[in-house]
C-alpha cells in the first residue's frame, strides 16, 4: 500500500515543473495552431493559386505578343535544258539562304462573350478558394476546441480520481488503526486495502489518458514536440446556455460556409452554360506585326534581297456547326439543375443536423442541471456517511457505496458538461459563428 502511495506522490511531483510553463487558454491554442497547422497552410496556398489565376490575361482579355526568328537553307543540284539550242546547263551544290525575324501581335477583340464569362468564372473560383479556406478554418477551430475541452475534461477527471485515492487512503488509515486495537476485523482491513488499490490503479490509468489527450492537442496545434508539457488555464468547463435556435438557423442560412460553397457551384454551372451559348456569336480577331526577311541566292540574277515592314489584318468568323453544341447546352443546363438540387439537399441536411444537435444541446443542459443537484445531494450523503463511519454506525461496504455515489455524480456532471460543450461547438460551426472562440 505504501509503495503505491509513494508512486502516486512521485507522479504528482513530476508534474510540479509544469508551473514554470506557459499557461494556455483556448484562444492561445487556436492562435498557435492557426499559425502552424499543415492542412491550413496547404489550403491557404491553394487559395493563393486561385487568386493568381483570376487575371485579365488568363481570361483572354489581353493580346499576345510573339517574337520569332527563322533561318532556312536549301542545297540543290539542277540540270536545265534550253528548248532553242538543246544544250543542257548543269549546276551543282547551289545553296540558297533565307533569314526571317519579326514581332507579331494577336488580339481576340470579341469571342461571343466567352472571354468575359471566363473572367467571371476565374473570379468566382477565387471566391470559392476563399470559401474553401474558411471551411478548413472552421473545421480546424471546431476540432481543436473539442480536443482542448477533452484535455480539460481528462484533467478534471484525474483530479477526481486523485480525490478518490485520498478518500480511500483516509479510510484505510482509519481501518488499519482500529484493526490493530481490535475494533475492525481483518476482512474490513483487506476490503479497505482492495478499494484503495483499485482507486490507485484507476488514477494511474487516467494519467495515461491525460497524456494521450495532451499529445492529440499538441498534434492539432502542429507542435513538433508533440509530448511537450501543456498547462491550461481552464479548470472547469463553462457552457453557454443562451443559444437560440431561430438565431442559429437564420445565421446558418446566411453565412454557413458550405451553403456559400454550394451557391458558388451553382454560379459556376450557370457560367459554364453561358460559355456554351457564346459559341452562337461571331468572333473578331486582330493581328499586326513587323517583319524582316533576308534572301541570299547563289545563281539567280539577284544575289540578295531584303524585305522589311508592317503587316496587319482582321478576321471575322462564325462557327456554323460543330456537332456538339446542342449536347453541351443540354448537359450544361442539367448541371445547373444538379447544382441547385445539391444546394437544396445540403440545406435540408444542415437543418436536420442543427435540429438534432439542438435537441441534444437542450437535453444535456437539463441533464447538467439535474446532475448539479445530484452532486449536492451526493456530497451531503458522503459527509453523513463519513461521520457515521467514524462513529462505527456504518459498515465499510456502505461507506464505499457513499464514496462511489459521490464519484459517480462527479463523473456524470463532468460528462454532461463536456457533451454540452461539444454540442455548443457543433452548433456554432453550423451557424458560421465558430470564430467567436478567437475573440
Amino acid at each position: 500500500m505504501k509503495r503505491i502511495f509513494i508512486t502516486l506522490c512521485t507522479c504528482i511531483a513530476c508534474a510540479a515543473p509544469l508551473s514554470a510553463q506557459q499557461l494556455y487558454n483556448l484562444k492561445t491554442c487556436l492562435e498557435e495552431g492557426l499559425a502552424n497547422n499543415y492542412s491550413l497552410r496547404i489550403t491557404r496556398n491553394e487559395e493563393q493559386v486561385a487568386h493568381n489565376n483570376a487575371t485579365l490575361a488568363n481570361a483572354g482579355y489581353l493580346p499576345t505578343v510573339d517574337l520569332s526568328a527563322k533561318y532556312s537553307g536549301t542545297l540543290d543540284n539542277t540540270d536545265t535544258k534550253a528548248r532553242s539550242t538543246g544544250m543542257t546547263t548543269t549546276e551543282r551544290n547551289i545553296y540558297d539562304q533565307t533569314l526571317q525575324a519579326g514581332v507579331d501581335v494577336n488580339w481576340t477583340v470579341f469571342d461571343g462573350f466567352n472571354i468575359s464569362t471566363t473572367y467571371q468564372k476565374l473570379k468566382e473560383m477565387e471566391r470559392q478558394g476563399e470559401t474553401n479556406t474558411r471551411i478548413a478554418l472552421e473545421d480546424f477551430i471546431a476540432g481543436l476546441a473539442a480536443e482542448y475541452y477533452d484535455y480539460v475534461q481528462q484533467q478534471i477527471r484525474l483530479k477526481n480520481f486523485l480525490y478518490a485515492v485520498s478518500l480511500s487512503k483516509e479510510r484505510l488509515r482509519i481501518v488499519e488503526e482500529r484493526y490493530h486495537i481490535g475494533n475492525f476485523s481483518r476482512l474490513d482491513y483487506q476490503q479497505a486495502k482492495v478499494d484503495f488499490n483499485a482507486d490507485s490503479a484507476q488514477y494511474m490509468k487516467q494519467q495515461e489518458l491525460v497524456v494521450t489527450s495532451r499529445i492529440n492537442l499538441n498534434e492539432r496545434m502542429a507542435i513538433k514536440e508533440v509530448n511537450r508539457p501543456l498547462r491550461v488555464k481552464d479548470s472547469v468547463i463553462i457552457v453557454n446556455d443562451a443559444l437560440d435556435y431561430d438565431d442559429l438557423w437564420q445565421s446558418t442560412l446566411a453565412i454557413n460556409a458550405n451553403l456559400l460553397h454550394a451557391d458558388q457551384n451553382t454560379t459556376l454551372a450557370r457560367l459554364d452554360y453561358k460559355q456554351v451559348l457564346s459559341r452562337n456569336y461571331p468572333y473578331i480577331r486582330l493581328n499586326a506585326g513587323y517583319s524582316y526577311t533576308l534572301n541570299k541566292y547563289e545563281t539567280a540574277a539577284t544575289s540578295r534581297r531584303n524585305n522589311w515592314g508592317l503587316n496587319g489584318g482582321i478576321t471575322v468568323g462564325f462557327n456554323l456547326w460543330d456537332g456538339n453544341r446542342r449536347r453541351e447546352k443540354r448537359n450544361a443546363s442539367l448541371n445547373i439543375r444538379n447544382a441547385q438540387l445539391e444546394r437544396e439537399q445540403l440545406e435540408l441536411a444542415l437543418k436536420a443536423d442543427l435540429s438534432t444537435l439542438w435537441h441534444s444541446y437542450r437535453n444535456n443542459l437539463r441533464l447538467l442541471n439535474l446532475e448539479r443537484q445530484n452532486l449536492v445531494a451526493a456530497r451531503e450523503n458522503h459527509e453523513i456517511a463519513k461521520e457515521r463511519y467514524l462513529l462505527g454506525d456504518l459498515s465499510g461496504i456502505e461507506m464505499r457505496e457513499a464514496q462511489k455515489s459521490l464519484l459517480d455524480a462527479e463523473e456524470r456532471i463532468l460528462s454532461a458538461e463536456y457533451n454540452t460543450k461539444v454540442c455548443e461547438i457543433s452548433l456554432l460551426q453550423l451557424s458560421g459563428k465558430i470564430g467567436k472562440y478567437l475573440e
